[in-house]
């Protein structure tokens, strides 16, 4: 095997080592883990509005059952001093008897509120318990998928050794300059600094060279170093 033959080994370790870090990069599980990602901030988004009007009933409903505890212990209170025989005059008792009936009718209205409100936050409690579970769905998805992607970096990551160990011991066997120019190619002509030349044409650009070029190509030692005329790629013949 010649030199040019090494380098086009060289190649082919550099083409699959490209090629792994793009499946390393394009793991179908990262654009799922991406997806399920949005979902949460969209999710979050939902969830804050949902607990704020959860929020907003749940903190009127304890505004209106701490006043009707109050009024009921306003109640109790007056009624103990109706009963007690502390209090004896008529207009006394009745002025006393009539913020009872006052309050009760307040208590009444405050009980009627605080139902409607307990009724009103029934479909909140649901809604956001629904948005929790789906959102402890998601995080699910989400540890499932980083295991995933772990896994499968783990996999490549073993393969990506095998070929720069392999692609090291083959360009050890190339001229450092040749490997020097062929890295330069390669950097600036879409991961593919050399290329076989068959029936004439670059299997680096797929291009047929002129017969003049092929002519000219022949009369070359075989260990030269030649390039395509089309893309400027070293020539392995």
């Amino acid at each position: 095997m010649s030199a040019l033959d090494d380098l086009l080994v060289v190649q082919e370790h550099d083409t699959v080592i490209d090629q792994l870090h793009h499946r390393r990069s394009s793991l179908p599980e990262r654009a799922s883990l991406r997806e399920v990602e949005s979902a949460r901030v969209a999710l979050a988004a939902e969830m804050a509005a949902a607990v704020a009007a959860r929020d907003e009933v749940a903190t009127r409903q304890a505004s209106l059952e701490r006043d009707i505890a109050t009024s009921e212990a306003r109640i109790a209170e007056i009624d103990k001093r109706l009963y007690s025989g502390s209090v004896t005059a008529s207009r006394d008792l009745q002025a006393m008897q009539h913020e009872i009936d006052s309050i009760k009718h307040r208590v009444s209205t405050l009980e009627d509120s605080a139902l409607a409100a307990m009724e009103e936050r029934e479909p909140l409690d649901s809604a956001v318990s629904a948005l929790e579970e789906r959102d402890a769905s998601l995080v699910a998805q989400g540890v499932e998928l980083a295991a995933a992607i772990v896994s499968a970096e783990e996999s490549i990551d073993s393969e990506l050794a095998g070929e720069v160990a392999a692609r090291a011991a083959a360009a050890s066997l190339v001229d450092g300059a040749l490997v020097e120019e062929y890295e330069k190619l390669r950097s600036r002509l879409d991961g593919i600094g050399a290329a076989r030349l068959e029936h004439g044409t670059c299997m680096g650009c797929r291009m047929k060279l002129p017969a003049t070029e092929l002519d000219r190509l022949k009369r070359e030692p075989a260990d030269a170093v030649v390039h395509c005329d089309q893309c400027g790629r070293i020539l392995v013949r």
